[in-house]
């Protein structure tokens, strides 16, 4: 049996590829939208995918598995589950397999045995893997978002960002009868999860990639908790805020992902036409460095930093409905098709033209100034504060901010910043923080955009508040 896992850091999202070298055959197992990747690597091994899977109809990133089926001729097996308003719209026309609990199927001689696990979402499966030309009982579970290393998934997603109103109790009661399933799976079985740290579908798993059956019942939180009551109580608790555009990718995924067929880039425009752009509202995202956008952006753009993160506040800063254009460092497009790549993951494919340097040049010709995002060190707002100049907001998380915050200070998560400027504290400077420095920066830029200029970057953010020993409020 060949088996290889696929990485993605800025999903923290996990595939897998798991092929008969006896046979060639082979199967993706929950790919994303770079589905090249998966067929260069069964190639480098002499295999041909065959099959494609996927464990739920996701909501954190557009899947892969339509785009990989129409690129490798695969058929596509999918799940039957979960009830009307779960299954995929376009399973019947794309010839797809339909599982339903205790199915199996066979990818050359690897056994693939197929569980309903619902909780994250209705029509979860799990799949167990069986190598049976060299064993007669299961090497592994690929688990996708039911269980993780330390954690499970997330049971609200359905309540807060498809807004199947009153869900969340269901789908956690419906997620400890699943984990009586686990239960039942032998502790040496190995654990192949969708996700690790840094994954808005759950809130504790580790970044370790893989564990044991065993082992989670032993030390993954879920196991341990004594009653179905509790179990729920604490399954539900601060979760972090699912991203807006999880709404998006659930009905994308359910209805039928459109097929990319490779990245295209849109034109490189001239930087003279940056300036009318943004005046008739255009959204003009600058990728670059934080610091380098603190240090100096035209105002009225959107910082939104390439790296791990992009993803996420791109889905939630950007419309699926308009076009927007894009900002990047230097004059090569090589950072252009990773911010091209990165937004594909999420569907994000209205990009409409970018600009390089000589925007920021052509700003500068013309007079026009420019924008730099004010700094403050903890003791100084210490200090401020004390004599009443300054206003703070904390635009991390609420389950962040529950857990530790600045005396006094409310509380907006970034995601949510532009529907509640009216709670914007207004009057005097504003001093934003996040937990690093990082989110603040884009916090600034959003109400710079929209007209509130007096802002101000808390250095180091929360963190260096509490090394600097600043008073604490829990």
């Amino acid at each position: 049996m060949f088996f290889q896992r696929f990485y993605d850091d800025t999903l923290a999202q996990t595939s897998y590829l798991i092929g008969c070298a006896a046979t060639g055959e082979a199967m993706v197992l929950d790919p994303n939208r770079d589905a090249a990747q998966y067929v260069r690597a069964a190639e480098e091994e002499g295999l041909r995918i065959t099959h494609v899977t996927e464990t739920h109809i996701h909501a954190d990133f557009l899947s892969g598995a339509r785009e990989l089926a129409h690129l490798t001729g695969a058929v596509m097996y999918l799940s039957d589950e979960g009830g009307p308003g779960w299954q995929y719209a376009f399973a019947k026309q794309g010839g797809a397999v339909l599982l339903h609990d205790g199915d199996h199927f066979m990818v050359g001689n690897i056994r693939f045995d197929v569980l309903h696990t619902p909780g994250h979402t209705p029509e979860h499966l799990a799949f167990v893997v069986t190598d049976t030309a060299g064993a007669t009982g299961p090497m592994g579970v690929v688990t996708g978002d039911f269980v993780f290393v330390g954690d499970v998934g997330r049971p609200d997603l359905l309540e807060k960002a498809a807004r199947v109103a009153g869900s969340a109790d269901g789908a956690a009661r419906a997620l400890w009868k699943s984990l009586e399933k686990f239960r039942a799976l032998p502790d040496h079985l190995q654990v192949w999860p969708g996700h690790g740290a840094g994954s808005a579908c759950g809130k504790g798993m580790s970044a370790v990639p893989q564990s044991t059956v065993g082992y989670e019942k032993l030390f993954n939180w879920a196991f341990g908790a004594k009653t179905e009551e509790e179990f729920v109580a604490q399954v539900l608790a601060d979760q972090p805020e699912p991203p807006k555009y999880f709404a998006e990718m659930k009905r994308l995924n359910r209805d039928g992902p459109p097929i990319l067929d490779g990245l295209r880039r849109p034109p490189r425009l001239e930087g003279t036409r940056l300036p009318e752009l943004l005046a008739a509202g255009a959204t003009i995202v600058d990728a670059r460095p934080s610091d380098v956008f603190a240090a100096r952006h035209i105002p009225g753009t959107v910082h939104i930093p390439l790296g791990r993160s992009f993803t996420t506040w791109a889905g939630w800063l950007l419309s699926y409905d308009r076009p927007f254009y894009l900002l990047v460092s230097g004059d090569s497009a090589e950072p252009l098709d990773v911010v091209l790549r990165d937004l594909a993951l999420i569907g994000l494919d209205g990009a409409a033209g970018w600009f390089g340097s000589d925007a920021l040049a052509a700003w500068g010709s013309a007079g026009r100034a420019f924008g730099n995002t004010a700094i403050i060190e903890p003791d100084e707002l210490a200090r401020r504060r004390e004599r009443g100049e300054v206003a703070v907001l904390d635009v991390r998380g609420q389950a962040e901010w529950k857990a530790g915050r600045l005396p006094g200070v409310e509380n907006i998560p970034l995601g949510y910043l532009l529907d509640q400027l009216d709670d914007v504290p207004a009057g005097r400077p504003l001093v934003l923080h996040c937990q690093g420095g990082g989110r603040s920066v884009i916090a600034a830029s959003l109400l710079e955009a929209k007209g509130i200029t007096d802002v101000i970057n808390l250095t180091g953010g929360f963190g260096a508040w509490e090394r600097a020993g600043l008073p604490v409020e829990r």
